[in-house]
């Protein structure tokens, strides 16, 4: 299959063994975190977005930069901090004196992927100016629009317990994530290696072969469109998701962009398998990553201490999942078994 654009999509096993490779390379510097490794790069070739929730020090910063790197792709990183401005992140227009005119001077939103760190840390208005850009893969400055080049992620991350001086994320810029990942502690075997890896390359900065290149990323991405989807998956996803708005816990369950979410990541897992089909634990592996943050608790709910993954995992266990068998209607020639 050959895209609009002009990208070969790769069949499902080169997909699979390209994703094996990124993995293997990002975890030689992200120890002992391969669950939450594939999730992100889940995210990516589902073409999303994707926020990295966690505590200082976890190692979200490296797991942004490894990515870039094992992917080939040019890397931005910016802090966001309090005083940062809209035009900080898409550029603005500056005067040239030599050509008596006003010149637009790209802002580091140009880029394949972008770390958008401590995004929390910024006002909502500067935090908005990343919407456009991370739904649409545009930016307008002054009534002009300028197209982003393909491929185009942001990686950003997140303080989950620091409040003070920080802007929680609204819940339009949190749907634009495609998931959120949290890392964790490492174990003290996990830490003890970080440790030695350190002392034998003998430097601070790591630095990584790249496995693939923009090109071929996009070219994993086209095949999520060959891996197909059986009705009654399908259906498992809208169920997944309608149960997140009648749980009694809950006050704004997931729209229906976490449906969509659901099925692109599901796509993304079954390609990284080097399957050209969904099964249902594809579904259920991203359920947790992709509606937890697209739920909003009754306020009561946050007394008891109930958080939002909780809920996903009661739906989980009360939703069930399908059988194997029934043809996806939406491809040509195919009826509902």
């Amino acid at each position: 299959m050959v895209t609009e654009s002009g990208v070969q999509a790769l069949p499902p096993y080169e997909v699979g063994r390209l994703a094996g490779a990124v993995l293997d390379t990002v975890g030689s510097v992200v120890v002992g975190k391969r669950d939450s490794l594939e999730l992100v790069l889940a995210g990516i070739l589902a073409g999303g977005h994707v926020l990295l929730e966690d505590l200082p020090g976890l190692g979200k910063t490296l797991t942004a930069r490894s990515f870039a790197q094992a992917l080939g792709l040019d890397f931005r990183r910016l802090q966001f901090t309090p005083d940062l401005l809209p035009a900080d992140v898409t550029g603005s227009f500056l005067y040239d004196q030599r050509k008596g005119d006003f010149a637009f001077r790209a802002g580091p939103v140009f880029t394949n992927m972008l770390l958008a760190d401590e995004i929390n840390r910024t006002p909502p208005k500067t935090q908005s100016a990343l919407l456009e850009a991370m739904q649409e893969k545009q930016v307008s400055v002054e009534g002009v629009t300028y197209r982003l080049d393909p491929p185009f992620h942001v990686l950003a991350t997140a303080n989950p317990i620091e409040y003070e001086g920080t802007y929680p994320l609204p819940e339009a810029q949190l749907d634009r994530f495609m998931l959120r990942v949290s890392f964790g502690y490492p174990t003290a075997e996990e830490e003890w290696e970080v440790l030695q890896r350190r002392m034998s390359r003998r430097q601070e900065e790591t630095f990584l072969t790249p496995v693939v290149d923009a090109r071929t990323l996009q070219s994993m991405q086209a095949a999520l469109e060959e891996v197909t989807v059986e009705d009654s998956i399908g259906r498992y996803i809208v169920a997944l998701t309608a149960a997140t708005r009648e749980h009694p816990s809950v006050l704004v369950g997931s729209s229906p962009r976490g449906s969509l979410a659901l099925l692109l990541l599901a796509r993304a897992r079954a390609a990284m398998a080097g399957r050209d089909f969904v099964v249902p634990e594809d579904v259920k592996d991203v359920a947790g990553p992709a509606l937890a943050h697209r739920i909003t608790l009754r306020p009561e709910m946050w007394l008891r201490r109930v958080d939002p993954s909780f809920v996903v995992d009661e739906v989980l266990q009360a939703t069930p999942a399908p059988a194997s068998g029934a043809l996806p209607t939406y491809a040509t020639g195919h009826t509902t078994a």
